[in-house]
């Protein structure tokens, strides 16, 4: 847990200072963009305990947690989810098809929408996922869990290319914004 917690705030820190140096955002006005940042870091995971509440309350991992949940043991049952969060296959933030429509939300808010909150929020929620699939890329050697509703079958090396052109374009909506 404590890895991927570092593994995240780390690559949201780093791109987040990256945006603030490139646009001269250094003043203190700037704070809910980091505040919201700093929000859409953790907004991803809900889909974890969406999914453990509603999509599969019957799978053990699921029992554990409302067990956990009853006792007040909520730094144990955020460490069960980390945990085994690779063995839930039917999230719903979590695949390509989602991230595609997320990638145009995003856009949207960051060449429309004045609220720094906004834009940090949704640039942070964006850059959560690429860094999940970077994850799994690496731990797994694939995105199958991201592609699992998908009709049809991509093969790891135009996953990874995918992987990169969405990197690039958090990347690109963070810089010019």
């Amino acid at each position: 847990m404590r890895r991927e917690l570092f593994i995240h705030l780390s690559f949201w820190f780093s791109f987040f200072v990256l945006i603030s140096i490139a646009g001269h955002f250094l003043s203190l006005s700037y704070l809910p963009f980091w505040l919201g940042g700093l929000l859409g870091v953790f907004m991803p995971d809900l889909d974890h305990l969406i999914y453990v509440l509603f999509l599969g309350p019957q799978e053990l991992t699921s029992q554990r947690v409302g067990f956990l949940w009853e006792k007040k043991q909520y730094k144990r049952l955020i460490e069960l989810l980390y945990e085994t969060r690779s063995e839930r296959k039917g999230l719903i933030f979590h695949t390509i098809f989602f991230q595609a429509i997320f990638l145009v939300l995003t856009f949207w808010i960051m060449s429309s929408s004045s609220s720094l909150f906004g834009r940090g929020l949704v640039l942070s929620f964006a850059l959560h996922l690429s860094v999940d699939q970077l994850v799994d890329i690496s731990e797994m050697g694939s995105l199958n869990n991201w592609t699992k509703f998908l009709p049809i079958d991509l093969d790891p090396g135009k996953l990874k290319i995918c992987w990169v052109i969405g990197m690039l374009l958090v990347v690109m909506m963070g810089l010019f914004m």
